[in-house]
């Protein structure tokens, strides 16, 4: 089991800590209903340093992303950010990463923890059979990441930096000076549909970074945030994860991602995912709120009134924002409309529910 660099520092504050994608981290601090409501009306922190980070580099940097990459990289300017995934050969996705363009030739892709090995592999295995031969780096080992989440997140951390956080647009980013640490990637970016702040630093520097963070925000209530109000707060906002939502299997035109996969330019599996689009959908990822009380959860059946089974759930909860069951799941295209009626086969009881487009949460 691996540790962050801040590991003993949430053991101090009495965490909850669980395994998690090979890392032992935080779960909650004072549970999953309170931390969530910090960040959605205020500002907490989460350590999210199991993350992974590759460096793509070189003349040939663009070419291997536009080919690994279902989005067009070449849109990215210099201090922005894109939101991507891996189609693999077989149909599905490898994995969903944002794109930061560090230089002209330089980028930085930020993968899910659980699959930074396969990640790796599925990119040096396409550069080098490609014939690329692009500059790859694997910094996951050495690299932090801070997410100060929440609506109060920029009048909380400006005391710790010069450059005009208000100033920095969504999906983009400043590398600069905060909290006394030089160098430093502030984006503006996150999980949580609730606004804030990504900061990525060397792991030396994380404890330093998390004490001023917590610091510069004491006068806004922040708080430490653990995963499980990181996932009810992402599945609010109808945001996928990788291994429910979306896996080796999911076609990303089947989980909603074809605004990310772009036919373009050519990439891993692009012809046949073209097909697929020509041919018509037989499933659809869908949001779903429960119209009595109940909790949906992953793996549970999406059926007809007469119990005959539509689909399944990928991602279920007790929505702490709004209120009710809320989920996502992939349902037969004649299901997928908004106001569909559906049911989650609750263990013998069959709950009603409507398709409802997502966000759940429209605060």
């Amino acid at each position: 089991m691996k540790n962050t660099a801040l590991t003993k520092v949430h053991e101090a504050l009495g965490a909850k800590m669980v395994p998690f994608a090979g890392y032992n981290m935080p779960v909650s601090y004072e549970g999953v209903n309170a931390e969530h409501d910090t960040v959605r009306n205020g500002v907490g922190v989460f350590d999210v340093s199991h993350m992974g980070e590759f460096l793509v580099s070189g003349e040939k940097a663009l070419d291997l992303l536009q080919w690994v990459c279902s989005n067009d990289v070449s849109k990215i300017k210099v201090g922005g950010a894109q939101y991507n995934c891996f189609p693999n050969a077989t149909g599905g996705i490898v994995d969903d990463l944002i794109v930061y363009r560090i230089k002209e030739d330089q980028y930085m892709l930020v993968v899910n923890a659980s699959n930074i090995d396969k990640d790796w592999a599925w990119v040096e295995k396409q550069n080098a059979e490609k014939g690329y031969n692009a500059d790859l780096r694997n910094i996951s080992e050495g690299h932090s990441l801070l997410a100060i989440q929440g609506p109060k997140a920029i009048e909380a951390m400006q005391s710790l930096t010069e450059v005009d956080l208000a100033g920095i647009k969504f999906y983009t980013f400043e590398v600069a000076p905060f909290a006394g640490l030089e160098n430093v990637i502030i984006s503006a970016t996150g999980y949580t549909g609730s606004g804030g702040f990504e900061i990525y630093c060397k792991n030396e520097e994380a404890e330093q970074l998390w004490t001023k963070v917590l610091e510069a925000g004491a006068d806004w209530g922040i708080k430490p945030i653990g995963l499980a109000a990181r996932d009810t707060l992402r599945l609010e906002m109808g945001y996928c994860l990788y291994g429910n939502d979306i896996d080796d299997t999911t076609s990303p035109l089947e989980a909603g991602l074809g605004w990310v996969t772009k036919f373009t330019k050519d990439f891993v599996n692009s012809d046949a995912l073209k097909a697929q689009k020509e041919a018509g959908l037989k499933q659809r990822l869908v949001g779903f709120e429960l119209t009595e009380r109940g909790i949906p959860r992953q793996g549970y059946d999406i059926v007809t009134e007469e119990g005959t089974k539509i689909g399944h759930v990928t991602s279920g909860t007790m929505g702490p924002s709004v209120d009710k069951g809320i989920g996502m799941g992939y349902v037969d295209t004649a299901f997928t409309k908004a106001d569909s009626a559906i049911f989650i086969q609750i263990r013998k009881k069959r709950v009603p529910a409507t398709v409802v487009k997502t966000p759940f949460y429209k605060g």
